[in-house]
Order: structure tokens, then C-alpha cells, then sequence
């Protein structure tokens, strides 16, 4: 089995059919790309996978423990992490403050401790505080942990929307749409860092993209969505010589060039 096991998704808003009977998995350390046109259904797989929209029908497997039906903190406990297709970041917090947020849930100590400041919350409050530095300099912000994250460029709120899902803890981390907005120095950095966290963590990564050199740069695996249904599946160099994909993606006239 492997580490995440994705059967049957399914989920309809009114009349439309949103994602459509889509199974995939992804094993420990391996980069998995969803793909697909605008409205595909990608976003809503990742937001069925993570508890956002209850499913209308099918499994979803975290090391053989289903998470369908669960409560979204408890899936993010269970080791599944996010990022977002649209920036989400505390903007009165600050950059530190952000990946602190992610990491405090998971923090012992009781009630009395927390309203009374006693030792068990000091000393969690410095942990937290550490562990939420080294997630800021993996990926290169730690000089900017007082700022707020308005005052970062958009790339490297991207990359604190990261350091906030590792501070997570996942054995899964979905990406939605890592790469939008950077420009091309940006994405090859990015590519090296998904990489580098791949190789230190050992967890899974699911990726949306639309940028074609992350996918084929990144993923061993790629699963191509169009209006919901699984289009098509295969290893990079077998996805690049799918015409239905290509067709998919630029139309059936352009049809000759390369995904």
C-alpha cells in the first residue's frame, strides 16, 4: 500500500461534477504532479484530501488510516500538509509568528499553564519559537522572522506559506500552485528547494502546477485531470508524448507541440 492512497474521489457542487472517480497514491519521498486545464478539478481533490469538502464518495488512506470524514485539524495532524493556490498568511503576524501558529496546536501543556504563563508555557513557547526559526532558515527567511509577510516580495511568501506546513509535520505535503507568480531564476530555486526538503524530511509531495518545468523537473509520477475525470498517467517522458493531454491543455490545432 502505499504512503498516501487516494480511491474513487468524487464530489459534485449542484449539477457539476467536480472531480469525477479519481484514484492516485504516492509513496514515501516520492514528487507526484497533478496536472490539467483550468477547472480541472485540481484544487478540489487537494481540498477533499484535506478535509475542506466533505466527499460525495471515495477513500482516502494516510498509511492505511482513512481520513475521509475527518475534522481538518485532525487530517493535518494525521500528517498531511498545505499549501494554498491563493496566499494565505496571517498578515498581522509576524513572518516568525506565522510558522509558530502551525506548530502551537501540537503544544502539551494545559489551560492552567497557558492563562497563568507557568513554566510548561514558557518552556513549550521557546520550542516552538526555535523550531519555527529553523523551518524560516531552510527556506532562506530567517532574516526576515519580525517582518510581516506583506512586506515580502510574493515569492518569498510562497516560500513562507512552506515553512508554515512543515511546521506541521508532514509525511504528505500538497503544493498548489507553488510556482505562480515567480519568475524564471525563482523557479529553479524553487525546484532545488522542493528537492532539498524531499531529500531532509523523506515525506511525499504532491504538486499542482502549471509551469511545466517544475512538473517535469520534479515528479517521477503525473496524473492529468480534465473536467474532473483522470485524463491520464504515466512518468514525465510518457506524459509529454500524450497528444489527448496536449490537446487538453493548448486544443486540438496546436496539437503538434510539446506539453
Amino acid at each position: 500500500m502505499s504512503l498516501l492512497e487516494v480511491r474513487n474521489l468524487t464530489k459534485s457542487f449542484g449539477g457539476v461534477r467536480a472531480v469525477d472517480d479519481f484514484s492516485f497514491g504516492a509513496e514515501q519521498g516520492e514528487i507526484v504532479g497533478i496536472i490539467g486545464p483550468n477547472g480541472a478539478g485540481k484544487t478540489t481533490a487537494f481540498n477533499l484530501i484535506t478535509g475542506v469538502y466533505p466527499l460525495d464518495r471515495g477513500s482516502i488512506l494516510l498509511e492505511g488510516k482513512e481520513l475521509a470524514g475527518k475534522e481538518q485539524f485532525v487530517i493535518t495532524r494525521s500528517g498531511i500538509g498545505r499549501t494554498f493556490q491563493n496566499i494565505r498568511l496571517f498578515k498581522g503576524l509576524s513572518v516568525l509568528e506565522n510558522v509558530m501558529t502551525a506548530a502551537d496546536p501540537y503544544s502539551p501543556y494545559g489551560l492552567f499553564s497557558l492563562f497563568s504563563f507557568g513554566a510548561a508555557f514558557r518552556r513549550r513557547e521557546r520550542e516552538v519559537r526555535a523550531a519555527a526559526m529553523e523551518y524560516l532558515a531552510l527556506v532562506g527567511l530567517e532574516k526576515y522572522a519580525d517582518e510581516k509577510p506583506s512586506n515580502l516580495p510574493y515569492g518569498l511568501q510562497r516560500k513562507l506559506e512552506i515553512a508554515r506546513a512543515l511546521a506541521t509535520g508532514p509525511k504528505v505535503l500538497l503544493l498548489d500552485e507553488p510556482a505562480a507568480g515567480l519568475n524564471p531564476s525563482e523557479v529553479r530555486e524553487f525546484i532545488g528547494l522542493v528537492g532539498e526538503l524531499r531529500e531532509r524530511f523523506g515525506f511525499a509531495v504532491l504538486v499542482i502546477e502549471h509551469r511545466m518545468e517544475v512538473i517535469m523537473t520534479l515528479c517521477s509520477r503525473i496524473y492529468v485531470l480534465n473536467f474532473g475525470k483522470l485524463l491520464a498517467s504515466g512518468t514525465p517522458a510518457e506524459i509529454r508524448a500524450n497528444h489527448e493531454v496536449t490537446e487538453a491543455y493548448i486544443g486540438k490545432e496546436d496539437a503538434s507541440c510539446s506539453v
